[in-house]
């Protein structure tokens, strides 16, 4: 009789939670048919941020119940920040508009910059794409080989740069704070393709990007082709093959025995490569709608047409999930008051 009511009460409870879970589905179907999802991108058009997301928007609507449209909007300006303003301050937290930011922003909010509206822990994190490195690279022509050249004979590159939280700007900083490595920044380009066209014109001598951009789209391939740039460090802990010829940042640090502080100051403003391509959406989004997109995204980045795709656009696809994302950013924004107040020295403009 016991084992009876055991098996009843167990269907039962089966029963309950299918019914739940089925009406949960409806829900969400009834509110995502026939809209749109806006993924706001804080770069500008053609960049690596720019052509990730785009990826995703092609995707990730399949996996939506109810299969709404998805776009992207660029909104570029300040590495991110007037992205970030706008998703966290204006637009509706209602799942249909989701941010995909610079992955260094997050030092804008530490460093304590003045444009910063947001608290970037306080996101719904859906997911990212990538985990990337990045790298910092110059005009052949130009009149220095080297970091080490930089440092030792104070030669004083310029670097196109879309503001604070930028590749080129993060790792300048770093290795001008590590290493004595003096670089002029030359900001408010909006976006990489932009900073291309600078670096051609001779306008700049340098630039930063992500590794993978660099390595996946033009005029970067053609660059490498012709051998038009030269690669001055990277921010990975190990020499990619690719970038045989590049010192680490750690490598660097080693060369100049850069002091402890310095380097947990420039490991802390490294940990934006956890998450490239992170996509999320705004504090006060239904927790239903958030586990909707979240699952939505982890289906998406294992879609076969996608990683089919992202191959031949040569993005590598290293995808990390939203609750972990959640975990790792509060961590990352609590650092030890030296850390932080030497963040804020180094992002003064």
């Amino acid at each position: 009789m016991k084992t009876k009511i055991v098996v009843f009460l167990s269907s039962l409870f089966f029963l309950v939670t299918l019914v739940a879970f089925n009406n949960a589905c409806f829900a969400q179907e009834q509110f995502f048919k026939g809209k749109q999802i806006r993924i706001v991108v804080g770069l500008s058009t053609g960049g690596g941020y720019d052509r990730a997301q785009r990826l995703i928007a092609k995707h990730i609507g399949k996996y939506i119940p109810g299969n709404p449209d998805v776009f992207v909007q660029n909104m570029a300006g300040a590495g991110s920040v007037t992205a970030a303003n706008y998703v966290w301050g204006v637009a509706k937290p209602d799942g249909l508009t989701l941010l995909a930011p610079h992955n260094n922003v997050y030092l804008s909010q530490l460093s304590g910059q003045k444009e910063v509206q947001f608290d970037l822990p306080r996101f719904q994190w859906i997911g990212s794409l990538e985990n990337d490195d990045m790298l910092l690279f110059a005009r052949a022509d130009a009149p220095f080989k080297s970091m080490s050249e930089i440092v030792r004979t104070k030669a004083v590159p310029k670097c196109g740069s879309t503001g604070i939280g930028s590749s080129d700007y993060v790792v300048s900083k770093i290795l001008n704070e590590t290493i004595g490595a003096k670089i002029e920044h030359i900001v408010g380009y909006p976006g990489s393709s932009e900073i291309a066209l600078a670096l051609e014109r001779g306008e700049v001598q340098c630039m930063g990007l992500t590794i993978s951009t660099y390595f996946s789209r033009e005029p970067f391939l053609t660059w490498q082709k012709t051998k038009f740039t030269r690669f001055l460090a990277q921010s990975g802990h190990k020499r990619q093959e690719r970038l045989a010829d590049a010192p680490t940042i750690y490598e660097l640090m080693d060369e100049f025995k850069t002091s402890a502080t310095k380097r947990r100051v420039a490991e802390a403003m490294l940990l934006g490569g956890e998450w490239a391509r992170s996509l999320m959406a705004p504090p006060a989004t239904p927790a239903d709608r958030v586990a909707t997109l979240r699952a939505a995204f982890d289906k998406a980045v294992k879609d076969p047409d996608l990683l089919a795709e992202a191959k031949k656009l040569r993005i590598d696809v290293v995808p990390a999930r939203g609750e972990q994302l959640q975990t790792m950013v509060k961590e990352v924004m609590v650092q030890p008051p030296e850390v932080v107040e030497q963040i804020k020295k180094l992002f003064v403009q």
